[in-house]
């Protein structure tokens, strides 16, 4: 358990940290362009180099951490402030056409990946990071909505939930007081997995040009940016990559770590 939070705590930490400080600081500032120094290597005075612009690529990557952290969290809490209502209503009208209605719906969205939505979104508003936060929180939503359900019609068959409706508790009470508490676990840790999907889908919307916009620094437009320049100046494109890489990693490590420590059957298998 140790072996995976540990290093994904510090490895989330890094970014986090990486992020909030660029509201205070950076190096250089980010939309400051300097073409003579354009293409450097890594050194003392650019400890990761600089891009085709002469911009300094630590302080965008500082920069960029904060709009991929800021998509991915607000998609995942749109998805799990839809998701978890509506899984909750379809457990506790399992076989009734509101669950079907939900479970229906959550198909149809299934059946779109976040970027066609992000098209279809941004041919009607434009691309920007909000409609990025949109088509991300819009995939996000069945994803909770499912495993709430799944978690929840476990419950309803439980003595506890029986005792419960035999006090005169009605279904949302019940959802709300006894089975929304014990899924929270699970919520968790899958909202940690969908966070670090949340950075791979808007680093890959931002690839397209389909997220934040320039001036706003992007991980995925930094590599879209520097896939013509890999044979002569490879930093350029490896620095926002291993970004993506690393904060991914961090993040799954984190989720499985917790998944762990959450989950009692599976420290009773461990020990």
């Amino acid at each position: 358990m140790i072996r995976r939070l540990a290093p994904g705590a510090a490895l989330s930490l890094v970014f986090v940290v990486a992020a909030l400080l660029s509201y205070l600081w950076t190096p250089y500032a980010v939309d400051g362009m300097a073409i003579a120094d354009r293409l450097k290597a890594p050194s003392g005075a650019h400890l990761l180099g600089t891009d085709h612009f002469g911009r300094d690529i630590l302080s965008m990557l500082m920069v960029g951490a904060r709009t991929s952290l800021a998509v991915a969290l607000v998609a995942v809490g749109i998805g799990m402030g839809l998701g978890v209502p509506l899984g909750l209503a379809a457990a506790a009208r399992h076989g009734g056409w509101l669950d079907e209605v939900i479970m229906r719906g959550n198909d149809l969205v299934f059946a779109f990946p976040s970027l066609v939505i992000a098209i279809l979104i941004t041919a009607i508003a434009g691309p920007s990071a909000l409609n990025a936060i949109i088509a991300i929180g819009i995939f996000n939503v069945p994803v909770f909505a499912r495993l709430t359900r799944g978690a929840a019609l476990a419950l309803w068959a439980r003595e506890f939930i029986m005792a419960a409706r035999v006090a005169g508790k009605g279904r949302v009470r019940i959802s709300v007081e006894h089975i929304l508490p014990n899924v929270t676990n699970l919520l968790i840790v899958q909202g940690t997995i969908q966070f670090s999907l949340g950075i791979l889908a808007e680093a890959g919307l931002s690839y397209v040009g389909l997220g934040a916009q320039p001036p706003v620094p992007s991980w995925g437009r930094m590599l879209a940016d520097a896939q013509t320049m890999v044979a002569l100046a490879p930093h350029v494109a490896l620095m926002p990559g291993l970004a993506i890489v690393f904060s991914v990693l961090g993040l799954n490590l984190l989720g499985d770590g917790l998944r762990d420590a959450l989950d009692p059957k599976l420290r009773e298998v461990r020990a």
